[in-house]
């Protein structure tokens, strides 16, 4: 993964645009990363239960029961934590890590985008194919630019510059780009046979997808690294 390709922390969380998250008038808890040993905000990383067999689990909605212990959402952070065996002393006793737990929580992460594509389905707050996105472009900001990584760049490229010239208008950043699935997998997300192109506008999922997109951009490259025109995806503020 490479560093222009994620959502920075340092970048994100000094947004003031809309599209930032909702702190519900309140500092979060901060948690101990067992990688770092630093106490960061939790938004910024992934929680890790035990299951009854005492196999490490991913909780990346934070509702699984029991102790938890906690990891900042990126590969690196993953992958020493296992390598120094750092789940049995952050759950002070025998933790089992049971095949590959960095693909499992890369997995479950770009579901859970999946799903809010989904929701943003549901509630109305998405565009689908090529004309709709390019609508939406023209005629309001947008949050999130879902682009299939196996479309094109023509299409791509005329949506990029009515959105960015339209959220620019607005004194908005960039819309956040998400390419990391393929038109098949964001079809499905959608409840269609293949999309290449969706976007969503400002809303209170989007806000709550901002969370989950930067968590999951420390496991995947949001922009694929073979993308011809990817210098020209990258988010500027």
């Amino acid at each position: 993964m490479t560093q222009t390709s994620t959502i920075s922390l340092e970048q994100e969380s000094s947004d003031q645009d809309e599209f930032g998250p909702d702190r519900r008038g309140h500092k979060s808890l901060e948690r101990r990363c067992l990688a770092s040993g630093e106490s960061r905000d939790p938004v910024y990383m992934v929680r890790f239960v035990l299951d009854p067999d005492g196999i490490v689990t991913p909780d990346v909605q934070g509702k699984l029961p029991g102790r938890g212990c906690w990891v900042s959402s990126d590969r690196k952070s993953l992958e020493k934590v296992i390598a120094q065996k750092g789940f049995a002393r952050g759950f002070k006793g025998k933790a089992n890590v049971e095949g590959d737990l960095v693909t499992l929580t890369e997995s479950l992460l770009a579901r859970r985008v999946l799903g809010l594509i989904t929701m943003a389905r549901k509630a109305s707050v998405i565009a689908m194919g090529f004309d709709q996105v390019q609508s939406m472009a023209r005629e309001a900001a947008i949050a999130f630019r879902i682009e299939a990584s196996d479309g094109s760049k023509d299409g791509r490229s005329k949506i990029r510059t009515l959105a960015k010239a339209m959220n620019r208008e607005q004194d908005l950043p960039d819309p956040i780009v998400v390419g990391c699935f393929t038109a098949d997998e964001i079809g499905q997300a959608l409840a269609r046979e293949s999309i290449v192109h969706a976007a969503i506008r400002p809303s209170k999922l989007a806000k709550s997808m901002k969370l989950d997109v930067r968590r999951l951009s420390g496991f995947r490259d949001l922009i694929p690294l073979n993308w011809p025109d990817r210098a020209h995806e990258i988010r500027e503020k």
